[in-house]
């Protein structure tokens, strides 16, 4: 034991050793972005005659025409090499502008019309130091290197354009989160053992990163452990170790379910490169894969017990009451609204649902509020049972309800159909997870598609289910992630959880103030619609009165309506937002 916390230590310590001790020998040079100069790709290289002399006489010079072939203005080239060239322009004829810029053309060359396009000319910087200063061995084209900033951190990587005698020139490949040009005073080469050592995850790990990685084993341990919603803890939990291993600048675009905007600087979701965990996550960020997870949930669902006993959907719905709580809350802690609603609906303890409905209205802040309603839902068995007890008495915990009556055939298939076309008139918004929903359900009960109804309540349900668990775990990275707004959502979800439990046990007492056919308040609990653990849970703490008293039958009524119900409260926010 005392060895392997021996090497752990000295895990934790080598990304700050071996960057130090490397650093004391990296070539370093002055920066300069001169936000004047303009650069242009052309497609012609040293094959046809271009020559390289960075900031020399014997650099290659041309013009710049328009469509008329008339003047606009002169270039020097940069940087040639075999099919295309880097060239600057260094001056225009008067009243011209670089949009009147055509083509080229480079009559010491013979070389008529040359296509060219349009470089990040703010990309560009001058490099005070050129082969005179440092060995051309290291100075040299393609060489890699880091920015910094004036406290010396990290601002940017770049690639070595152009080696000239005294002066080269470098391109930004990618800034660093929240820097820009303004903020680079200085720079360095490192050689392959830097980079090597710069590329791993030692050196780019944070104590965020370390947070978050616990955060992902507790979810694995809840999951395997204690049994806790493992198709949903497993894949999340995962998928947070997935999001953060530490990535370097170099590659984050290319790997995480983020990438760090072009224009702004700051991450966003990772929809325009070839990240493999954006692709995927793009079902998440798009909606896609809420929408089929119910039409899988509809495919397994049986409404039998809500049709036995129609007044369990009152209970479904007074436990709503949390989303409506929380929207409130939300709002008053400075939310917007989109984004209050997209919180409030974490009390309905739906996980696709609150991810839906946070994509449509705020898609920024899915990560946390999907992670705060798996949570909560996941720890159903330790949030309710002490809710349920505060507010029921041991009698009312001993009641024993009447067994519901039998629902025949034709009540199984209609309800399908008149629930969507109910429920999706009386919220509109929430038809893309009320009609897969119902649809899933009609394939169950209709009895002639049985081979869809399976395929979709287990292929298609599971696929989606590992997908979705995946991205929204991999899109946690500390450097998102962890922030006040995140603690905040998970404190209001809290809170919307439990005031959902409380609503439905209030409301069930409140029922059985004006009904002669008692309704163990219990079931009230089920309400939320996390199924069908909510429901079990409420026949569990029956059960711990009276071993004897079956209330699983009776809770799945109010689980079931729970389901329908947050999915309206979710099309009433999208109706309304």
């Amino acid at each position: 034991m005392k060895r392997l916390a021996c090497t752990l230590l000295a895990l934790l310590l080598l990304p700050g050793l071996l960057p130090a001790a490397s650093a004391a020998g990296r070539p370093t040079f002055g920066v300069t972005f001169d936000g004047s100069a303009e650069y242009l790709r052309i497609a012609k290289g040293t094959d046809h005659g271009l020559k390289n002399d960075y900031g020399g006489p014997g650099a290659t010079t041309g013009t710049l025409l328009d469509s008329q072939d008339r003047e606009v203005a002169t270039f020097v080239t940069a940087y040639a090499d075999d099919f295309e060239t880097i060239v600057r322009v260094t001056g225009y004829a008067d009243g011209r502008t670089s949009a009147d810029i055509d083509h080229a053309v480079i009559p010491a060359l013979g070389l008529g019309y040359i296509t060219l396009t349009r470089e990040n000319s703010s990309a560009y910087f001058r490099i005070d130091k050129g082969s005179g200063q440092i060995d051309p061995h290291v100075l040299k084209r393609a060489a890699k290197g880091m920015l910094y900033d004036a406290q010396g951190r990290v601002a940017a990587i770049y690639s070595v354009v152009a080696v000239g005698a005294a002066e080269s020139l470098g391109f930004v490949t990618q800034f660093a989160r929240g820097y820009y040009a303004h903020d680079v005073r200085t720079g360095d080469i490192t050689g392959y053992f830097d980079q090597i050592i710069q590329g791993s995850g030692f050196s780019n790990f944070t104590y965020g990163n370390l947070v978050m990685i616990a955060i992902g084993l507790l979810f694995l341990w809840l999951a395997i452990s204690k049994d806790y919603e493992p198709l949903l803890l497993v894949p999340i939990g995962f998928g947070i170790l997935v999001g953060n291993v530490p990535l370097p600048l170099s590659i984050f675009n290319s790997v995480s379910v983020y990438m760090i905007d072009p224009v702004s600087h700051e991450y966003v979701f990772n929809t325009g490169s070839n990240s493999v965990m954006g692709m995927i996550y793009f079902g998440v960020r798009s909606g896609i894969f809420p929408p089929l997870i119910f039409l899988g949930i509809g495919a397994m669902t049986d409404f039998a017990a809500l049709l036995s006993n129609p007044k369990s959907l009152l209970l479904g719905a007074a436990a709503q009451i949390g989303i409506f709580i929380t929207f409130l809350g939300a709002l008053a802690l400075g939310f917007s609204p989109q984004s209050a609603a997209s919180i409030g609906i974490i009390g309905g303890a739906d996980g696709p649902t609150a991810i839906f409905t946070a994509s449509r209205l705020a898609p920024a802040l899915i990560g946390p509020i999907a992670i705060a309603a798996y949570s909560y839902m996941a720890m159903v068995p330790i949030i309710q049972p002490p809710i349920m007890k505060l507010l029921t008495s041991r009698e009312e915990r001993l009641i024993r309800m009447k067994p519901g009556r039998k629902v025949s055939r034709f009540e199984r298939v209609a309800f399908p159909i008149g629930g969507m076309l109910v429920t999706c008139i009386v919220a509109p918004g929430g038809l893309p997870l009320l009609g897969p929903l119902f649809f899933g359900n009609l394939l169950k009960e209709s009895g002639v598609t049985g081979r869809l109804a399976k395929t979709a309540a287990n292929a298609m349900l599971d696929i989606c289910t590992i997908l979705l668990g995946l991205a929204v775990g991999a899109s946690t990275s500390a450097q998102a992630f962890l922030n006040t707004r995140s603690v905040m959502i998970f404190a209001l979800g809290c809170v919307a959880f439990g005031t959902a439990t409380a609503g439905g046990v209030i409301f069930a007492k409140i029922m059985n103030v004006f009904s002669t056919e008692k309704v163990n308040p219990l079931i009230g609990a089920a309400g939320v619609s996390a199924v069908p653990d909510s429901a079990r849970v409420a026949h569990m703490v029956g059960q711990a009165e009276d071993p004897t008293n079956y209330l699983l039958q009776h809770a799945m009524g109010p689980n079931v309506a729970g389901v329908i119900g947050s999915a309206i409260a979710a099309g009433v926010f999208l109706g309304l937002f």
